[in-house]
């Protein structure tokens, strides 16, 4: 995951690749000249498993959508879809991580005004475990792997996180892998995963299968 994903650095952001939505049929899109920080995590987890094209296009609709199944509302669009849906990309290992985690009851989907954010999908109550940013220590970065996926945890009740990257390991430091939006950056970074993580509400920790 660590090498496939440096293949990315550098990759400009581009929000909104995916076709598809309420009004729009779903189009499996492969796009390596702009990713955000979820579609990424989709390429990179995919092409992880993949040994050709044909291969890959398959894995990326495994990873993508829920029971592989091309459609807008089968689309993953939540982190904990990787470990709450099948076919599952990763499994939880928060907990593993740290004894210092927390859970939170989540209303995913519920905008703070009663709607959806994504119209048509539903409600889904589903508790998340994150480890608080003030939290995370040298201990925290010890337990987690090369390759780990992580999600800044968002505390609004219908998300589960705000972003998405990697862990990564080199130059004896331990860095998060994303796509970042930031107007000094625009691409895929490696940025200091403590100095990035210190002052955001917590990080959730998913591993590959």
């Amino acid at each position: 995951i660590s090498r496939v994903s440096s293949a990315f650095l550098g990759t400009p952001y581009q929000a909104d690749t995916l076709i598809g939505g309420p009004d729009t049929p779903e189009s499996l899109v492969v796009n390596f000249n702009g990713v955000d920080c979820f579609t990424l995590a989709d390429y990179v987890e995919a092409l992880t498993r993949s040994h050709d094209q044909k291969s890959f296009l398959h894995n990326l609709t495994e990873v993508r959508y829920t029971g592989g199944n091309v459609d807008y509302l089968s689309r993953r669009h939540f982190f904990s879809d990787w470990f709450t849906t099948t076919p599952r990309n990763a499994r939880d290992v928060t907990p593993d991580i740290s004894p210092d985690y927390a859970t939170a009851d989540k209303q995913l989907n519920r905008k703070p005004d009663g709607g959806e954010y994504i119209p048509g999908l539903g409600i889904h109550s589903r508790k998340i475990n994150y480890i608080p940013g003030k939290a995370i220590s040298q201990q925290v970065l010890d337990q987690m792997r090369n390759g780990d996926y992580v999600g800044v945890y968002s505390p609004l009740e219908g998300l589960d996180v705000s972003h998405v990257g990697i862990v990564v390991r080199h130059d004896g430091q331990v860095w998060f892998r994303n796509a970042s939006s930031l107007a000094a950056n625009r691409k895929v970074v490696d940025s200091p995963f403590l100095e990035y993580m210190r002052a955001k509400p917590g990080i959730v920790v998913l591993r590959a299968e």
